[in-house]
C-alpha cells in the first residue's frame, strides 16, 4: 500500500475508519506522547507477528517518531505476508507539527 500523510491519518481517525494503528517507538517515547496506537516497539515486532496474524488482510498504519522505524516495520510486516500496510510519513514529528499536542 501507499504510505500515508498525517492529514490522511487524521481523517481516518476522525471518521472512525476500520484500521489498526501500530506505534513502533520505544515505551518511553509512547508514554511521552501518543495518539492511541497499539505499542509494539520495532525491536519486538518479529516476536509479536503471531499476535497480529488475524490482521494479515486488514489495513494497518505503522508510525514512529520520524518515519524511519515505521518504514522498516512496514517492510517486516509485508515480508510476513501482511497485505495492507502503510507507513505514516514524518511520524509523530510531522503529526505534532501539524496538530500540536492534539492527540487525535
Amino acid at each position: 500500500m501507499e504510505d500515508i500523510t498525517v492529514a490522511q491519518l487524521k481523517a481516518k481517525l476522525d471518521n472512525n475508519e476500520d484500521f489498526t494503528l501500530i506505534d513502533v517507538r520505544e515505551i518511553h517515547e509512547a508514554e511521552a506522547y501518543n495518539i492511541g496506537a497499539r505499542l509494539i516497539p520495532l525491536g519486538t515486532l518479529g516476536e509479536n507477528l503471531a499476535s497480529l496474524e488475524d490482521l494479515k488482510d486488514s489495513e494497518i498504519v505503522v508510525h514512529c517518531r520520524s518515519g524511519a522505524r515505521s518504514a522498516a516495520a512496514k517492510q517486516i510486516l509485508e515480508g510476513a505476508g501482511f497485505k495492507k500496510v502503510s507507513n505514516l510519513l514524518g511520524g509523530m514529528l510531522a503529526w505534532q507539527d501539524a496538530y500540536g499536542d492534539t492527540k487525535k
